[in-house]
């Protein structure tokens, strides 16, 4: 039996998205919410998961295509029974592999009549078992392509195939870009590395353990020459996103008169506070204490006593939010993406630390949803995680406004003690810059 996988609502405002890589192929096999497609829309990169295991038997909608929501990306054929046991399948599956003989799922239909409740159960998922098992050792499903591409080793090919199955596996596994792109910075053969990941895939820890061993094993060589951008001399269409950030920033600059205010700001007794504190809040929450949360924190009570920031302008209406949505800045390999954290001005520093910290993994990982991206009412961009002192960050309509945050630097400034004299001292320096519709 076939089942069609429809491209599903991904947001209240996405009406339609672009398929931009198909991570799987017609005859591949394909498990229960194992990545099928990657998708492109006006808010966010992300993966369809399979909703039934089978096998790949129809691609309906190529690269680079856009279709709208509920249209029939695929056909997967042997994918109705799997569904079912998706939530509670675990245990069975893993009793699977002990009775590899799967010819027989017709005997135990008809003999276990004595215990019909229990042994239902067990039918489907024995009949299900050759679709997970594949996924299980989803290395060894490219064996089936590679082996014709060695006979030239006669009586070897069995046990040379056996081997070079993970790396074999690699080659045709998907990676994901910031994986890729850290492989290429780090001069690493993604074909050579194992993946530690479901079904062999390539982690960013491989890459790193990859990275460390090239390092022990040949010192000299990592510090002779710059790694050369495999990028270098080639072209690759502009994705969807990257596109609709264009066209957005474009129009936001030709709408809005756009000017940018810098401020220098001594944060040392926030750096203060953080170093005291770094200890505890890490064991108490899991997450560094950087100085985000604090601008954060600082902006959404600015935000409450001067509204007029905290806006949108319609036509030419100017409304005032009665919550403070702040939107953050995160770079991605797909583009600059900005989830939200919803009335940051009613959260604390730690709830504010943990969003950030939660929203931001999300999204480099390919995981946000895209509500989380809508709603803002005003914008965070962080340009000092690149080392620059400031930026002018440009204004992305309806909002009104946006803050761009600098490195903290230990410098030497002029100072004024508490008793009036002046001195120079070594303090925690920042540059704020706030770009607005003038």
């Amino acid at each position: 039996m076939s089942e069609s996988v429809v491209l599903p609502a991904l947001g209240e405002s996405v009406t339609e998205g672009t398929v931009t890589r198909w991570l799987k192929k017609v005859g591949d096999s394909v498990s229960v919410d194992e990545p099928l497609v990657e998708v492109s829309t006006d808010k966010v990169d992300t993966e369809i998961p399979s909703p039934v295991a089978g096998i790949i038997e129809q691609i309906l909608v190529q690269e680079d295509e856009t279709v709208q929501v509920g249209a029939v990306l695929v056909i997967i054929s042997g994918g109705s029974a799997t569904p079912s046991p998706a939530p509670g399948a675990a245990e069975p599956v893993a009793q699977a592999p002990v009775a590899p003989p799967v010819a027989p799922p017709v005997a135990p239909v008809a003999t276990p009549t004595p215990a019909v409740t229990p042994a239902a159960p067990v039918v489907p998922v024995a009949v299900a078992a050759p679709v997970s098992t594949p996924m299980i050792y989803t290395p060894a499903a490219p064996v089936v392509p590679i082996t014709p591409v060695t006979p030239a080793a006669p009586p070897a090919p069995v046990a040379t195939v056996g081997i070079a199955t993970p790396a074999t596996s690699q080659d045709a596994g998907y990676v994901t870009p910031l994986v890729r792109k850290l492989a290429q910075d780090s001069g690493v053969d993604l074909t050579r590395v194992v993946g530690s990941g479901v079904g062999g895939r390539i982690r960013k820890e491989d890459v790193l353990s990859a990275t460390s061993a090239t390092s022990v094993s040949s010192p000299a060589v990592a510090h002779t020459s710059a790694p050369i951008s495999a990028q270098r001399g080639t072209s690759e269409p502009m994705s969807r996103l990257r596109k609709v950030l264009a066209e957005r920033a474009v129009a936001s600059m030709n709408s809005s008169a756009q000017l940018t205010t810098v401020v220098e700001v001594d944060v040392s007794k926030i750096a203060d506070m953080r170093k005291a504190i770094q200890p505890t809040f890490l064991a108490a929450t899991g997450t560094k204490l950087n100085f985000m949360p604090f601008f954060f924190l600082a902006t959404a009570e600015a935000l409450r006593s001067h509204p007029k920031l905290n806006a949108s302008i319609e036509g030419e209406t100017i409304n005032y939010h009665p919550t403070e949505n702040i939107s953050f800045a995160v770079d991605t390999e797909r583009g600059l993406l900005t989830p939200v954290i919803r009335d940051a001005a009613t959260l604390n520093l730690t709830q504010i630390a943990v969003q950030i910290a939660d929203l931001a993994s999300r999204t480099r990982e390919n995981k946000l949803k895209p509500d989380e991206m809508m709603g803002g009412t005003f914008t965070l961009t962080n340009t000092g995680s690149r080392g620059a002192l400031f930026d002018t960050p440009v204004v992305f309509l309806p909002q009104v406004a946006i803050l761009g945050t600098g490195i903290v630097q230990r410098r030497p400034t002029a100072i004024t003690t508490a008793d009036g004299q002046e001195s120079i001292a070594i303090r925690s320096m920042v540059y704020l810059a706030l770009s607005y519709d003038h």
